[in-house]
């Protein structure tokens, strides 16, 4: 069976996305290219490797196989690329929650690269269970998640805490409350993050679950501009406390939830195993002070 790299990583992605639409813009290709391929690796498969639903995708029993084979050639050569990385330059993939990405990650990454000038990074955003997995499988190196997920089989060390607050303008009839439960705003209009935020889907996940929906009137790019939406009243929002600048001038409300609170933890597979770039990169990370950006 032939097997092409490039085939590899969209596989991958087409997995990790749930859909071949959202596998083929990580991959960076047009939906008919990446539909073929797919067809193409199929094909000499000799079987499906994915079932296509009105949902999305996801792989088959062959599929799985093919996918955990895939994520392990793909780190492998990641690590080659770390070995090499005294003569050329070398990445390391981490992925990491909502709140680290946007509250820590900006100031800690800049550094470690303006230290590291052969280095590059691929910071992806992802819900913390997502984080996991993709570690444990191989998928990534490195990755930040809360520790509601599941870190067993993995080395993990602690990174920040973090809680997420319920964020409104000073004149809602809900701001002089001293908190709120979840369940509660999901009677009210909500400005949340938009595209494939980790947070939005996390506060998605606990919705579905009480059997409800969050009723977004829009979903905006980044904290900074919800919080703006926020300020004149197009709602409120769920962020994590740790993104929210002083004298922003919106009223602040615990959310009164136990998964409200959540401790951050770097993650790996096996630290002996790193590639010299992520080994590096953990150091910085474990060893930073603990600076939320703004």
């Amino acid at each position: 069976m032939h097997l092409d790299l490039a085939d590899l990583r969209l596989f991958v992605a087409v997995a990790e996305a749930g859909s071949i639409t959202g596998g083929a813009a990580r991959a960076g290709l047009a939906l008919a290219s990446a539909s073929a391929r797919l067809r193409d690796l199929e094909a000499e498969a000799g079987t499906a490797l994915l079932h296509r639903h009105r949902r999305g995708a996801t792989p088959t029993p062959a599929g799985q196989a093919l996918l955990r084979h895939a994520r392990l050639v793909l780190a492998q050569l990641d690590s080659l690329r770390g070995e090499l990385a005294g003569a050329q330059r070398g990445q390391v993939r981490l992925l990491a929650n909502t709140a680290a990405a946007t509250a820590w990650l900006p100031e800690l990454l800049a550094r470690f690269l303006a230290r590291h000038p052969r280095l590059d990074l691929a910071l992806e955003e992802r819900p913390s269970r997502d984080v996991a997995e993709a570690v444990a499988s191989g998928a990534a190196p490195l990755g930040i998640a809360a520790d509601h997920a599941d870190l067993s089989g993995l080395e993990s060390f602690p990174f920040r805490t973090d809680r997420l607050v319920v964020v409104a303008p000073p004149f809602h009839a809900l701001a002089g409350q001293g908190g709120l439960r979840f369940a509660e705003l999901l009677g009210c209009d909500l400005v949340g993050l938009a595209g494939d935020s980790a947070l939005q889907r996390h506060l998605a996940g606990h919705a579905r679950r009480g059997g409800q929906a969050m009723r977004l009137r829009i979903q905006a790019q980044g904290p900074e501009v919800v919080c703006r939406m926020v300020a004149l009243g197009a709602g409120l929002a769920i962020l994590p406390e740790a993104v929210l600048r002083p004298g922003h001038g919106l009223a602040v409300l615990a959310l009164r939830e136990d998964w409200a609170e959540r401790r951050l933890r770097l993650v790996a597979r096996r630290l002996a195993t790193l590639p010299e770039p992520a080994r590096l990169l953990l150091q910085h990370l474990r060893h930073s002070p603990a600076e939320p950006s703004g």
